[in-house]
């Protein structure tokens, strides 16, 4: 059975479903253990491994290399790539290309790409082509620069809106799902009802038909809290403590020990 008619059955059943990022072959082991439905590679990963401060500057051989990583430790669980900046938006062609890449040399099972009317043309495109796509709307951090920052979309009646009609274009396009990120729960719930196809939420509420967020800012390994994220451990505290143990150690010559030792 596909990855996507089983993602189709838990919806219809009523199951939520889970997604979590991963970009390398140790997390998506952990993820697939742990239960969840898919592995998003998300390009969250310019800012939560590379060290930029937006999105923006990830590459798609970049995005590439760490999907083929997280493929070969997902077990089994579909991986979901995250197309970056600048790799779809100039033509059809192009995005045929890169998400094709994805697919064939990466091993995913299907990719995501933010915006909604205008994406619509991209999406169907690719899904004529046989490539699973993930829409994203309300907040769409690619966009950060003519945004002006990250805040809650949505909030007003004609964005509340607009991003209805994004979220039904991307339907139409022929998406398995979109995410809503970053709108309110009212308005998260309202897409959801309207909607034949799951949808996931990040930073829109409890409606949703299901979850997805950034594995390590639930595992508390950034020090940064972010309120759509609840903290479900304190990792990085875990981690610092262990390797000063480590450190401490080897200063004062207790290890390696004999045990440690050939």
């Amino acid at each position: 059975m596909s990855c996507l008619k089983k993602l189709r059955e838990k919806y219809l059943a009523g199951e939520k479903l889970v997604f979590l990022t991963g970009y390398d072959a140790l997390m998506a082991d952990i993820l697939a253990e742990a239960g969840v439905d898919f592995i998003l590679v998300g390009d969250s990963l310019s800012n939560v491994i590379a060290g930029y401060d937006s999105t923006l500057p990830i590459t798609m051989e970049q995005m590439l290399w760490h999907t083929q990583m997280t493929v070969r430790g997902a077990k089994g669980v579909p991986v979901v790539a995250d197309m970056p900046f600048l790799s779809y938006e100039v033509s059809v062609e192009q995005a045929l290309i890169n998400a094709g890449r994805f697919i064939k040399e990466g091993g995913a099972a299907a990719v995501k790409l933010e915006g909604g009317t205008s994406a619509e043309p991209v999406i169907k495109a690719l899904t004529e082509a046989h490539i699973p796509v993930c829409g994203h709307v309300g907040l769409q951090p690619q966009s950060v620069l003519t945004l002006g920052g990250y805040s809650v979309q949505g909030k007003s009646k004609d964005d509340a809106e607009r991003i209805k009609r994004d979220a039904l274009a991307v339907q139409e396009a022929g998406a398995f799902a979109v995410v809503l990120e970053m709108i309110p729960s009212k308005l998260a719930a309202e897409i959801t009802d309207m909607l034949s196809i799951p949808t996931i939420g990040i930073g829109a509420g409890p409606h949703c038909s299901g979850q997805v967020l950034v594995t390590h800012d639930l595992l508390g390994f950034n020090e940064r809290k972010l309120k759509i994220a609840k903290r479900y451990a304190e990792m990085r505290e875990v981690a610092l403590s262990a390797l000063k143990s480590y450190v401490s150690d080897v200063k004062k010559g207790a290890t390696p020990s004999e045990e440690n030792s050939f």
